[in-house]
């Protein structure tokens, strides 16, 4: 069960709802070991895409590195979907490399309706876990 803020909730929201069309993309970060999602972290999404999402290289980099020198790891690695449901592609399986995180998915297809869900994606498997808002 992926437990979060309401807070960190609603800004992966808004930042989904702020990038529209194009997907917004982005990780928040918490205690190394902890499972506990504390750092809203928006990120650029490089493909500038309504149907795809890449982080920027460089910017993943610095943020990989800045939570490696907090002792912090990506809790939470987050992306819309503009047009479709809230469950992984098979581009965003492929990509899944962070095996402890949780990845929410936003779809922002419906004007005034936003579905949020979270999966833990481990060796291709996807499994779709409870969100507690807190």
């Amino acid at each position: 069960m992926l437990s979060i803020r309401r807070e960190l909730h609603d800004k992966i929201v808004a930042h989904a709802r702020a990038d529209h069309p194009d997907e917004a993309c982005g990780v928040i970060a918490g205690p190394a070991g902890s499972d506990r999602p504390e750092r809203f972290i928006p990120m650029l999404n490089a493909a500038r895409s309504p149907t795809f999402y890449e982080f920027d290289s460089s910017e993943q980099f610095q943020v990989w590195k800045e939570m490696d020198e907090r002792d912090e790891e990506p809790v939470v690695i987050y992306h819309s979907h503009t047009a479709t449901e809230a469950y992984p592609s098979r581009t965003d399986i492929s990509y899944a490399g962070e095996p402890g995180a949780h990845y929410i998915l936003v779809s922002t297809r419906a004007e005034g309706e936003t579905e949020f869900r979270s999966y833990r994606i481990v060796d291709g498997a996807v499994t779709e876990e409870p969100v507690e808002i807190t």
